[in-house]
This record gives structure tokens, C-alpha cells and sequence, in this order.
């Protein structure tokens, strides 16, 4: 018998009732719901954290970079187990592990403890993509998916802000912990409502998963994960730990890419890796990750509180100013951006969402020579729609659309990994950046070089984004 089988047809498949695909939107939404506290409702508790455990900041902040890393290393494959073992039975594993990560972080009695609860949570990383998939299966209409896809992702960019002003909320009147119990029942929600309204789906054909690739593939791109972590300390970091660590990283590819051309079956065939879909996408969210992303959640909340450089916004409030109008505006026009996409195609509102921010970073070097809380909400909020509410929507849907019948899942994953590895490099570029010139021209240079290397990384963007292939559904 041969080790491909072909899964029966799913028959609620494509199509159905209005109220069937309202349900499935919102049991797809609580997944995402679930994934997304986990992402941003513990910022305003990280002292709290701290102060209760008994450690600092930055062991605490630690923890974040180990969920962080395990998303990203999560987001590489579990999108491939889903094509082969059936996606609603692996958003439902993924949906409860992270429940029980839950419960372990809010009973740790220590760092290493809450560090074990935050790995196993970051096995929802890859939840959005997993969304995307069982959306694109249910749904056949191409214009309706678009729309449809770009509200889900709109909620990935933050819930409105709301997740991070309940998590301060919560953990002021009852610890940290009560945030993670919180956390736990909206996995349990989210793992009812998907039992009960999302339909099985699989990829076409379904061999057995190639956990070599599977292991090779995620050592290499932790190799490269944490050279950069390293790089982002810059003058403290250690470049020979950082020059091992590439050369790792570089020959586990190595080794990824000979099994893969060996295997009957592998993870990814190297014929799609050498596709402009694949390549193309990758290098285009990869450096619109980079060129934004340190600038929104570093950069521009760093100017608003500087008191002597930048607008001295207090650190209590200052995310009511930047973080919260950009990922309010970002929710908002989300859907917008689907019907675009749906009239005029993802590459297009791509490109423009790709030019809007680079005009609004134009602008944001303005805002370096005389911030004020006007122009930093007026920065915030073109970022938030051109950015937050585009751009980042469109790679995300060019990664499901894109994909191969045969292989729906290796696509959106591999652009879940470059997403990340763009806000690590963001970290590392941007504030290098910011650094150098502070230290020769003073902290107004350094903003200001900021602005300009993500205007630079994000016209890069521009011009990688014409070597993505239409989407095979434009083509009709």
C-alpha cells in the first residue's frame, strides 16, 4: 500500500449557509483571540511578574523571548501536521497545549517554571495561518475569502489595544497570575467553539510528516534566531557566539535541503523552494517586518517618553498615544483592505500599503525634529492603516493563496518563520542604527536614522514585492 492516501472528501467543504460561516468566523476568531492574549496581554505586567516572582526585569523579559522563539519555531511545521493529520485536529492540540502552558505559568513559583509554561504556550503560534487554511477550505469565493481572511488577520495585530490595557487592569488588582487563568478560558472557549462549528480538512494528498526536515529546518532557523538575539545587544553581544551560530544555522539548511531533495515525501519540496512564490513572499514579508516593526513598538514609544528629546509622555500613558490608536485603526480598516484586495488584488494593496508606510516614516523624521503628542497619534495612526491594516494583512493572505494544492500549509509557515526573524532583525538594525548616530550626532540623529533605515527596508519591500507570481485566482 502506498504510504499516500487520499482523505475522503469533506463534504461541508466549500460553500454552505451564511450562519454556518458566521460560526466558523467565530470560532476561528477565539483561536486567534487565544493565541493573541498570549502574544500582548502580559507587556504591562512584566514588573508585576518581576516583583512576584522575586527576579528582575530582565529575566523576565527573558521568558518573552523564549514564548517569542517558540512561536516562531512552532509556526514552521504546524501548518504542514495540519495539511497531513487534519487541521481542525491540530488547531484543537495546539488550542490545548497552550491552555496547559497556561495553567503552568500561572502556578509557577519561579522563572524557570513560568519558562516552561510560556514554551509550551507558544505552540499557538502558527494559529493564524491554521485559520487562513481552514478558512480557504471552507470558503471557494475568492473575493469573499479575501474579505473574510483580512478580518480575521486584522485581530493578530492587537485587539484594538484592549488585550494590553486588560492585562495592566488585571494584574494591578490581582497579580500576574489572574492573566494567565484568563488566557486559559479563552483557550478553552476557543477549543469548544472549534469542536463544534469548524469542519476536518486536509491537503490533497497526505503522506506521512518528514520529521527529519521537520527537525533540520527548525534547528537551522533557531541557529540564525538566536544570532540574532545576539546582534541586538550590540556592543555587549558575542560575535564569535554569533558567527558559530550562522555558520550553524547555514549548514543545518544544508542538510534540510539534501534531505528534502531525498525524500519521497518530503516537508517542502525544493521545486517550490526555488519558486518566486516561495522566495519572493519570504524576502518581501521578511523585510517589511524589519523596515516597521522596531519602529511601532521601539522607536516611536522611546521618542514619545524621552523628556528632553522627544514628547516626555509618562510611561503609564504613552501607549494610548502610539500603540494603542495604531493597532485601533489597524483593526478597523482590515476589512477594508480585504474588499480592496478582493476588487483589485493582493499584490496591489500590498504595494500600496508598502508605499503609505514609507511616506508615513517620511514623515515620522518630521516628527523626530519636533514630537508632539498630535504628530506622534497622526504617525501612529497612518502606520496603523498602511501597515497593521494592509500590508501585513496581504503577506499573510499571499501566503495561504499562493500555496500549492499539495502543499497548502509549508507556505504560510515558512512566512510565519520570516516574520519573525524580521522583528528580531528589526531590533538589531534599527536600533544599531538609532545607536550610532545617537553616539556622533546626538538622540534627534539617531531617531531620525531610524526613520530612514525602515524607509530604506521598506522600499526594498516595494521592489521584492513585483517578484511575487499573481495568485493563480487573479489569473481568472
Amino acid at each position: 500500500m502506498s504510504s499516500t492516501s487520499m482523505k475522503p472528501a469533506v463534504p461541508a467543504k466549500r460553500g454552505g449557509d451564511g450562519t454556518s460561516i458566521v460560526a466558523l468566523m467565530v470560532a476561528l476568531m477565539a483561536a486567534i483571540f487565544a493565541f493573541q492574549l498570549n502574544a500582548s496581554m502580559l507587556s504591562p505586567a512584566l514588573t508585576t511578574m518581576a516583583n512576584q516572582l522575586r527576579s528582575d526585569d530582565a529575566q523576565i523579559g527573558l521568558t518573552q523571548t523564549v514564548f517569542f522563539t517558540a512561536c516562531a519555531v512552532f509556526s514552521l511545521f504546524l501548518p504542514r501536521l495540519g495539511d497531513l493529520a487534519g487541521r481542525k485536529k491540530v488547531l484543537i492540540g495546539m488550542l490545548a497545549l497552550t491552555g496547559i502552558g497556561c495553567c503552568i505559568s500561572a502556578l509557577a513559583v519561579n522563572v524557570p517554571m513560568l519558562m516552561v509554561g510560556r514554551v509550551i504556550q507558544g505552540v499557538a503560534g502558527p494559529v493564524v495561518p491554521m485559520t487562513l487554511l481552514m478558512l480557504h477550505e471552507r470558503v471557494t469565493d475568492d473575493a469573499r475569502y479575501a474579505r473574510l481572511m483580512a478580518i480575521l488577520t486584522a485581530v493578530n495585530g492587537g485587539i484594538g489595544g484592549v488585550d494590553a490595557l486588560l492585562g495592566g487592569w488585571l494584574a494591578g488588582h490581582f497579580g500576574f497570575r489572574s492573566i494567565f487563568w484568563v488566557m486559559a478560558g479563552v483557550a478553552l472557549l476557543a477549543i469548544i467553539l472549534v469542536w463544534i462549528f469548524a469542519n476536518e480538512s486536509h491537503a490533497e494528498e497526505t503522506p506521512k510528516m518528514d520529521w527529519l526536515g521537520v527537525v533540520l529546518l527548525s534547528a537551522a532557523f533557531l541557529s540564525i534566531y538566536l544570532a540574532i538575539d545576539q546582534i541586538q545587544k550590540l556592543a555587549d553581544a558575542n560575535w564569535w557566539l554569533v558567527a558559530v551560530e550562522l555558520i550553524a544555522g547555514a549548514a543545518l539548511f544544508i542538510g534540510f535541503w539534501q534531505v528534502e531533495n531525498h525524500k519521497k515525501n518530503p516537508m517542502v519540496a525544493t521545486k517550490y523552494l526555488k519558486q518566486r512564490r516561495t522566495w519572493g513572499l519570504l524576502l518581501t514579508t521578511l523585510l517589511t517586518m524589519t523596515g516597521v516593526f522596531a519602529i511601532m513598538n521601539g522607536i516611536v514609544p522611546a521618542l514619545a517618553q524621552d523628556t528632553q528629546f522627544g514628547a516626555g509622555i509618562s510611561t503609564d500613558t504613552v501607549s494610548l498615544f502610539t500603540l494603542t490608536p495604531y493597532a485601533l485603526v489597524g483593526l478597523a480598516f482590515g476589512p477594508v483592505a480585504g474588499v480592496l484586495a478582493s476588487k483589485r488584488g493582493y499584490r496591489f494593496v500590498l504595494r500600496a500599503g508598502l508605499v503609505v508606510s514609507a511616506i508615513a516614516m517620511v514623515f515620522g523624521i518630521f516628527v523626530c525634529h519636533g514630537p508632539a503628542i498630535w504628530n506622534l497619534i497622526v504617525l501612529s495612526v497612518v502606520l496603523g492603516v498602511s501597515y497593521a491594516g494592509t500590508a501585513n494583512i496581504m503577506l499573510n493572505g499571499l501566503g495561504i493563496v499562493l500555496s500549492p494544492e499539495d502543499n497548502p500549509g509549508y507556505l504560510p509557515g515558512l512566512n510565519a518563520g520570516a516574520f519573525n526573524l524580521g522583528s528580531g532583525l528589526s531590533y538589531a538594525i534599527l536600533y544599531g542604527l538609532q545607536k550610532a548616530f545617537t553616539s556622533s550626532g546626538g538622540a534627534t540623529s539617531g531617531y531620525m536614522a531610524s526613520m530612514v533605515g525602515g524607509i530604506v527596508l521598506l522600499v526594498l519591500a516595494l521592489a521584492c514585492s513585483f517578484l511575487i507570481p499573481k495568485p493563480q485566482q487573479e489569473q481568472r
